[in-house]
């Protein structure tokens, strides 16, 4: 398990400093290990501040400790096979327990504090070095996205550093106020937010730079947080504990219309930003940097110096993209025979490979069977389950060099590279999958059908040991030269964090909650847009062929004419399974309770085909994250202060 390490938190500084390539279009890296108060008084300094701004979001998006976070413990996924008690500590079900000495929880504290500073000094120095408005407001920008996701993790969370509210503060301080959320909300995140809505153009700076569609996204996505916390309809304790009104006097309503007001707008005019056509097209490798993703953190696998780590070696540690290895179960324990007679020489016939539907098997992360089975229960019309998960393994022996040309596999029948070694299939079939006479044959507990060679495991038969993987987020290299690649470095794709589909749902949600709509804008037609979209296909990742069908009709039909929250909910899960944002949806909804409270999935062994129930606990006051005891114990307060600054019951 991963220990907290004692950051400084308050001092200035960053992971790197990045100085701007001028018309090169993307971000020259250049590392530093710290920022000081003369190096921002240049226009390089100040320059490369908000480079480095970029690059920090590679220590938390893509890194698989803080992506376990967000995602175990939610009705998305729990621990796997191989967890340890990072994942099984946020699984809420009595296997572990979240402390404050936890780690998952504890990284955007750790991450975001010397960003902000950071984003401050930036501030306060960019007038008097001649930096433009729109370059100021990059700043802002991210200084209110990393306010944002402190306050919706913690709750009320210092806007001192120790050198007044919102200043740049140039030496480590040991002393801290926590302010309130409305505090963090009204001072911090929402003014900052709207000098980026003014002052950042249509188009970023740089590829990948944050834009006004951007900022307007997180402005609504920010005051539809709030108007939830302003109205707190199920009684979730904040902290630290102040009365539920607004410095400016709006009350929830007003909120919730604002959110609805500019994600509509950003729909209305969303610049050089597009929908993907097809849901295949946002998640294919291929297309990565696409016209829908507005914020990613950014990786290549061109330059170990760009990309940030070794194209070689995964680190396990950011800032590699190594999310992905935690929700792949370790399909190279696969085997098949050499004998189409007998099962006593046997090869693994899917190896590990830098392709997109395999990578690295961590196996610490599992979706449960109510995913499979109910969340994407609709896996003929809707293109969401094949473009999200991988549910066939192929073999590959012969890109592993090996040139056999025949194996022999299910029911001893004859199977060749290419071929599906084990598929999971989409529903329980009419005739009963034989799991007794293979399941130790095959090494990993799948079954037989008659006349088929491939192993099969229905969605009652998936378990903490062998399940769908996630291909959305999978592995996408074009340097393995014809072979197995480089599957142990962490993923060279960015990991993304912001889309423009997201306005649709923020929008449609507000709606629900009770703004007043626009023409063409209520909540089922919002979300028929995306429900649109997702009938549309053109690859097929289960055939691993083209597939030209459109059933966004059946899509539509199946919408009903009035929404709730819950099947926002669901539709958004269904959007963006797996890619960070469910905690932190069932937090702000209230929801987390209700609809995580209870899974279904099968054990840890080879032999388990038998589904269990398992039972969460999930109290009020894990709705906020433990500040680490780390940063606690570093601070010079006496014990009674230090008590008192932290979460409830941690």
């Amino acid at each position: 398990m991963k220990h907290i390490n004692i950051n400084k938190l308050f001092a200035a500084t960053a992971m790197s400093t990045l100085l701007l390539a001028g018309c090169t279009k993307i971000l020259d890296e250049q590392p530093r290990s710290s920022f000081t108060p003369d190096y921002f008084k240049t226009e390089s300094g100040v320059k490369g501040g908000i480079t480095s701004l970029y690059a920090h979001l590679r220590n938390i998006y893509g890194q698989a400790y803080y992506y376990n976070s967000c995602i175990t413990g939610t009705d998305e996924a729990t621990w796997a096979q191989s967890a340890d008690g990072n994942f099984k500590d946020m699984d809420m079900s009595g296997v572990g327990q979240v402390t404050s000495t936890s780690f998952p929880p504890s990284i955007p504290w750790g991450e975001s504090f010397s960003d902000i500073n950071t984003a401050s000094g930036i501030i306060e120095n960019a007038t008097s070095v001649g930096l433009s408005n729109a370059l100021i407001a990059e700043a802002k920008f991210f200084r209110a996205f990393d306010y944002f996701l402190l306050v919706q993790t913690y709750g009320g969370v210092p806007l001192d550093l120790g050198s007044g509210e919102l200043k740049f503060n140039t030496n480590p301080s040991r002393a801290s106020k926590r302010n309130t959320v409305p505090e963090v909300y009204t001072k911090a995140i929402f003014p900052d937010l709207l000098k980026a809505v003014s002052d950042l153009p249509d188009a970023g700076r740089v590829t990948g730079g944050v834009t006004k569609t951007l900022a307007r996204l997180y402005l609504s996505k920010a005051y539809l947080t709030y108007a939830w916390w302003l109205q707190n309809p199920n009684n979730i304790p904040t902290y630290p504990d102040v009365a539920r009104t607004d410095p400016d006097g709006h009350n929830a309503q007003w909120y919730f219309q604002a959110a609805y007001d500019i994600a509509t707008a950003a729909i209305d005019s969303h610049g050089s930003f597009a929908l993907q056509p097809t849901f295949y097209d946002l998640g294919v490798g291929s297309n990565d940097r696409n016209s829908e993703v507005l914020l990613y953190a950014d990786h290549t696998q061109q330059s170990e110096y760009y990309n940030g780590s070794s194209l070689t070696n995964g680190s396990g540690g950011a800032p590699d993209n190594f999310a992905v290895w935690m929700l792949t179960w370790n399909y190279t324990l696969i085997r098949s025979s050499k004998s189409a007679t007998e099962w006593t020489t046997t090869v693994s016939t899917v190896q590990r490979e830098a392709a997109q539907d395999l990578g690295r098997p961590w196996t610490r992360m599992a979706p449960t069977i109510d995913v499979i089975e109910k969340t994407f229960a609709d896996k003929t019309n809707d293109s969401r389950y094949d473009g999200t998960f991988v549910t066939v393994y192929r073999g590959n022996w012969d890109v592993a060099g090996d040139k056999t040309s025949t194996y022999y596999n299910a029911n001893y029948m004859p199977v060749k590279p290419n071929d599906a070694i084990l598929t999971f299939l989409d529903s329980e079939p009419a005739t009963p999958i034989d799991y007794a006479a293979w399941a130790t044959k095959n090494n990993v507990g799948a079954g037989a059908l008659p006349g088929r060679a491939d192993f099969v495991v229905s969605p009652e038969g998936i378990t903490r040991l062998r399940y769908p993987g996630l291909w959305k987020l999978g592995t996408y290299r074009t340097d393995n030269n014809g072979g197995l690649g480089q599957p142990n470095a962490g993923t060279t794709r960015p990991f993304n964090i912001a889309k423009l589909s997201e306005l649709y749902f923020i929008a449609a949600e507000a709606a629900v909650k009770g703004a007043t709509t626009t023409a063409g804008k209520s909540p089922a037609e919002l979300i028929n847009v995306l429900r649109a979209r997702a009938g549309k296909w053109r690859f097929s990742n289960a055939d691993n062929a083209i597939k030209t069908v459109d059933h966004s009709a059946e899509m539509l039909a199946a919408t009903p004419a009035t929404i709730d929250i819950n099947y926002i909910l669901a539709e958004r899960s269904r959007e963006y399974y797996g890619e960070g944002y469910r905690w932190y949806d069932l937090v702000r909804t209230q929801k987390w309770n209700e609809l995580a409270a209870t899974y279904r999935i099968g054990g840890v062994n080879i032999t388990d085909h038998t589904p269990t129930t398992v039972t969460r606990t999930i109290q009020p006051y894990h709705y906020l994250r433990p500040i680490p005891q780390g940063q606690i114990d570093g601070m010079q307060m006496s014990d009674a202060e230090k008590k008192a600054y932290q979460n409830p019951n941690y």
